[in-house]
């Protein structure tokens, strides 16, 4: 098990992790901002400077990943994590390959009064090595993460986490509320999807269903970055249409009458750690619109759905993604399949 000590910068989440492993019994801390720092000298001067925080370098969310799962391996007991997520898709991406590797996680807020966070911002003791310009910006870094906390915090986080106001809190009665919460379950295991992960290449069917004004339906899974088509992975011994009718059912609530038409069969290339396989795309037809209104979403596996024109789903969609749709789409105007690898016709 995981516990994420979540909130904003100067909350206070790594001294009350420290106590915390001191609570709770067979516990061990793990800060992935350590990992950050490695990237900094690992990575190419030039790719580093694409992103202002590490959190938005990709390998540094597997990292996260997989060394804790590492360290659960070889420890076991409880891994409590003081780590700010203010991004949901990192958090649903983290998490939820958590989940996929069996690892519940219990995802617990730090609040306290914006003054009490501006005042140990301020206070904070900087590494000696740094200049007081270095310092300054550091400072500076961390206030303006203020906004995007209380931007999250209004929308999903306080729905997501279970909050530990710490105001009039020392650490040690922060971690004694925490544990407390852990043991008695008022901070449940995270809500999200538990889908294992690929051990060889998969066969995936995605269907596409339009609106009366030919828009195409997109999800948004809670378990993985991007939006997606309705759709999964066949399982074994079913036939890859009716996989996606039943998963279209399965995450929308919409029952397809008929087999949707194939339009893509797009060959996926394995690219570590993925596996890649084979992803097809089927025509499930025009919905009517008391059907397009009554899209139901299964809970924790999607969190939105949308219809949208080729081009609102080009700014939501991953590449590859977004060439299975352009391709699916002129195969659905010309009546022929096509055949892709990795989203380029062959």
């Amino acid at each position: 098990m995981i516990v994420w000590i979540n909130g904003a910068f100067g909350a206070g989440k790594t001294t009350v992790a420290r106590e915390l492993i001191d609570v709770i019994p067979n516990s061990v801390f793990f800060d992935p901002e350590v990992l950050g720092e490695q990237l900094r000298t690992l990575l190419p001067a030039k790719r580093l400077a694409e992103v202002s925080d590490f959190q938005d370098l990709p390998i540094w969310r597997r990292l996260v990943v997989d060394t804790a799962a590492a360290l659960l391996a070889e420890v076991g007991g409880v891994l409590v994590v003081p780590m700010t997520l203010l991004r949901q898709e990192y958090r649903d991406e983290i998490f939820g390959s958590l989940a996929a590797r069996r690892i519940t996680v219990r995802h617990l807020l730090l609040t306290p009064a914006e003054t009490i966070l501006r005042t140990r911002i301020a206070n904070r003791p900087a590494p000696a090595d740094l200049s007081e310009d270095e310092q300054r910006a550091r400072r500076e870094w961390c206030y303006d993460h203020i906004e995007p906390y209380r931007h999250a915090l209004a929308g999903w986080l306080a729905g997501d986490a279970y909050l530990v106001d710490n105001t009039d809190l020392t650490p040690r009665e922060t971690a004694l509320r925490i544990a407390t919460a852990v043991r008695t379950g008022a901070a449940p295991v995270c809500d999200i999807v538990q889908t294992p992960e690929p051990t060889a290449e998969t066969l995936a069917s995605g269907v596409l269903l339009f609106d009366d004004q030919d828009r195409v339906l997109l999800v948004d899974p809670t378990y993985k970055p991007g939006w997606e088509f309705p759709g999964g992975v066949v399982e074994p011994g079913e036939a890859p249409a009716r996989a996606g009718m039943r998963e279209v059912a399965e995450e929308t609530g919409i029952r397809l009458a008929d087999v949707p038409r194939l339009l893509v069969v797009d060959w996926e290339s394995p690219v570590p750690p993925g596996y890649g396989g084979l992803r097809l795309l089927f025509d499930g037809g025009r919905l009517n619109r008391g059907t397009a209104r009554s899209v139901l979403l299964p809970g924790p596996e999607l969190r939105d759905w949308r219809f949208v024109t080729e081009q609102e789903a080009a700014t939501m969609l991953p590449p590859i993604r977004y060439e299975r749709l352009r391709w699916a789409l002129r195969a659905r105007e010309r009546g022929a399949a096509v055949y892709l690898e990795a989203g380029v016709p062959v």
